[in-house]
């Protein structure tokens, strides 16, 4: 299976916006695709109505398609847990591309990290001759770096051990420089070995393989001794024991770090790769478990997130960081915008009144008959942006298709989108925000920013009742300079009558094309049912020849 494929329709969804990408998620998923619909807006009441009828729950929300470190290809490095030896851990580095190895507790949560850098301070640096005690080293570790064998476990923790001593003095002298605690290194004089037992050693490590006498094994057992046996030399052994401290004791711990979580956003990352000059930076889960390593080679060429675009092609509509992800297509039935690819891609562009349509065609080209409820959602799609076929935009081929459809789901066209319409229109304890932008489009036409909503009701009167709040809401957003021009349009569906209040940065450049105006806020369309087909294009013509 290929990587997720997010198809999304536009900023402020509605119908068509939000049904299209729900069933051209379905199709490719069909077709072998792992796709997936999104939102980037709200869905509103009408919206709403459709998904519960057919019920089909709404879109995931995704805010924005840059590219997070979960998308990188990171370095996966197998961790290593943090009883692991400082030799065992170097044998592992040597065969580590990275020079870097994450250190992990139990429940796979990062502790910290070894680098050869760590390893090789450790080695330089001389240590100190309680190291074993300081590093709690257990006995396992020093078995398996001196591969020892244990002739006898007193089961005491090297917490309590002493400093690490050569015996290499006669008997006599050995005494005055033993004390009780003390790790003993002893070669094979039987009287040295008994001595450092009966002055209080902690443990005694027999070197070069010799023999133990079954005196020195009864004294360590009485004085609860640990004692090993080695085929190491002395030398080789005094070498080796400082290598079974356990890695935790000279790792970067993870408070000292500086990582990255899996959900972080590359720009960021970037900024505090600047920062610093680390050859890998370890990433982690939600849960602090450890993922892999990233570094600056990683960031060169991100594996960017694959987007399918439905119903807009317009930078100002189409989701955050749209730039940094991979469009694959695109799918719509308005003017071609603004957005750029990197490479061709596959674009369905067709004059028809929905995006729906498309969708519902493609199934229908690909031999493919849509389920019951996906067709359902098409239809209802349609029957939105048409206005129940009542559209300027409304062309034959939705016609054709919305019966094909609404066969295939079991509805009456008109009696459903009645009851649709009358879900979408409720204005009931929204505010003028809510209104505006329910189903609101930007366009960037010239050197100009124009912001456009758009509602459906069945009570124009109702909707004058809250003029003033929404015309307050959309002076501010011009005086602001987010928009040269807002426009709301308000339509009676069944009487096909509109009328649009708006919102001006220079007085007079609406009534150039819509005349005669009610006020100087407002004006009248009879007929009037497109934004795409009967606004915008005298919108546009108006900007461009000013």
């Amino acid at each position: 299976m290929e990587d997720k494929v997010y198809i999304t329709g536009h900023r402020n969804p509605d119908t068509d916006s939000i049904c299209s990408a729900i069933a051209y998620a379905h199709l490719k998923r069909m077709l072998g695709l792992d796709a997936s619909a999104v939102r980037i807006g709200r869905v509103n009441n009408e919206t709403a109505f459709v998904l519960d009828y057919f019920g089909i729950k709404e879109p995931e929300y995704l805010p924005t398609v840059k590219t997070q470190v979960q998308n990188l290809r990171m370095d996966i490095i197998k961790p290593i847990t943090t009883d692991i030896s400082l030799r065992e851990a170097w044998q592992l580095l040597k065969e580590c591309k990275t020079g870097v190895l994450p250190v992990v507790s139990d429940g796979h949560r990062l502790c910290g990290i070894v680098s050869v850098s760590d390893i090789a301070n450790a080695y330089i640096n001389m240590p100190e001759s309680n190291t074993l005690a300081l590093s709690n080293t257990p006995v396992e570790n020093i078995v398996r770096t001196l591969d020892a064998k244990l002739v006898y476990d007193a089961g005491r923790a090297f917490t309590n051990s002493g400093r690490v001593l050569i015996a290499a003095m006669t008997t006599d002298a050995l005494g005055a420089y033993i004390k009780e605690g003390d790790i003993v290194l002893a070669g094979d004089r039987k009287e040295n070995q008994e001595k450092a037992v009966d002055e209080g050693a902690f443990c005694v490590i027999v070197t070069c393989g010799s023999e133990v006498g079954s005196g020195v094994v009864a004294k360590a057992k009485a004085k609860n001794c640990t004692l090993l046996v080695t085929e190491h030399d002395t030398y080789t052994t005094a070498r080796l024991l400082y290598q079974s401290v356990p890695v935790t004791f000279f790792m970067t711990p993870e408070k000292k770090l500086v990582l990255f979580r899996q959900d972080d956003y590359i720009d960021a990352v970037r900024e505090e790769m600047l920062k610093t000059r680390y050859r890998s930076y370890p990433v982690v889960d939600g849960s602090g478990r450890f993922v892999g390593f990233i570094s600056r080679y990683h960031m060169i060429e991100p594996n960017r997130k694959k987007v399918i675009l439905v119903d807009h092609n317009e930078r100002a509509q189409t989701i955050n960081g749209i730039d940094q992800a991979e469009i694959l297509e695109i799918v719509d039935h308005h003017r071609i915008g603004d957005i750029q690819t990197g490479s061709p891609i596959y674009y369905r562009n067709e004059p028809v009144g929905s995006t729906a349509t498309i969708v519902a065609n493609l199934f229908f080209e690909n031999g493919i008959t849509p389920p019951g409820e996906i067709a359902g959602i098409l239809c209802a799609a349609i029957l939105s942006d048409t206005v129940i076929y009542k559209s300027p935009t409304s062309t034959e081929a939705d016609l054709k298709a919305g019966r094909r459809l609404a066969e295939i789901s079991g509805i009456m066209q008109e009696e459903f989108a009645k009851k649709m319409f009358e879900a979408g229109s409720a204005l009931k304890n929204k505010t003028p925000e809510e209104i505006l932008l329910d189903d609101f489009k930007e366009y960037s036409i010239g050197l100009y920013n124009i912001g456009i909503g758009q509602i459906n009701t069945g009570d124009l009167r109702g909707v004058r009742k809250i003029r003033a709040a929404v015309l307050s809401y959309m002076n501010r957003l011009v005086s602001e300079g987010r928009y040269f021009i807002v426009l709301l349009i308000i339509t009676d569906i069944m009487n096909e009558e509109t009328e649009v209040i708006f919102s001006e940065t220079r007085k007079g450049m609406v009534a150039k094309v819509f005349n005669p105006l009610n006020d100087e806020n407002s004006f009248s369309l009879k007929g009037v049912v497109s934004r795409k087909k009967q606004i915008v294009p005298k919108i546009t013509n108006l900007l461009l020849n000013n």
